[in-house]
């Protein structure tokens, strides 16, 4: 496994300016000279994925095939979905899932997680549609004309927290948090028990 410091080139899973600019933020603390590189790849998961198997699997799918894509030291996935949490009055939970491979081994971080409206993530939930749309729409009627969560790099989590928590911090916090094996790999061996 190559040392992160070492790192020289990195393929991402999407073509999504904040994802790429998380990933690069993530990557940057451990090497100055790595290159970001998005390329479209299928998810393999719905537009709406639901649950935390379906999360990863996106997340897993993406990192797979951006790293099979050409010759990298990593391939990195991202993906979002809808969780439900016990306890929170139906309020669905966005999560995001970064993976992180380097074509042998992968490594999974989670993102914060933050509630979206009922009205929203109950028919994202029902219909299986994109969330994204349905809250461009509902933040529109209630807080007026705004250009669609796809054209501001803050994304809806940015819009959620005034700004404070923009998509790519957002991002970046899973890729960090995915990066710990890269980080420690000693840490991480099968049977490397405790005494």
């Amino acid at each position: 496994m190559k040392a992160l410091s070492e790192l020289r080139l990195v393929r991402v899973g999407s073509t999504n300016p904040p994802k790429l600019e998380g990933v690069r933020a993530a990557l940057c603390a451990f090497s100055r000279h790595v290159t970001i590189e998005g390329v479209e790849v299928e998810s393999g998961v719905p537009d709406q994925p639901l649950g935390f198997e379906e999360i990863v699997a996106g997340a897993r799918n993406r990192a797979e095939r951006a790293q099979r894509g050409g010759e990298c030291d990593l391939g990195v996935g991202y993906e979002d979905g809808l969780v439900e949490i016990p306890g929170t009055m139906g309020t669905w939970f966005n999560i995001g899932c970064a993976a992180v491979s380097d074509g042998v081994r992968i490594s999974l971080g989670l993102s914060s997680g933050f509630g979206y409206p009922p009205a929203c993530s109950e028919r994202a939930v029902a219909e299986r549609r994109p969330i994204g749309a349905l809250f461009d729409r509902f933040w529109r009627q209630r807080r007026g004309g705004a250009p669609s969560s796809a054209q501001l790099s803050l994304g809806n989590v940015g819009r959620l927290t005034g700004g404070a928590l923009p998509r790519a911090e957002y991002t970046r916090h899973a890729v960090l948090c995915a990066l710990a094996f890269f980080v420690h790999p000693d840490l991480y061996v099968e049977g490397g028990g405790m005494d």
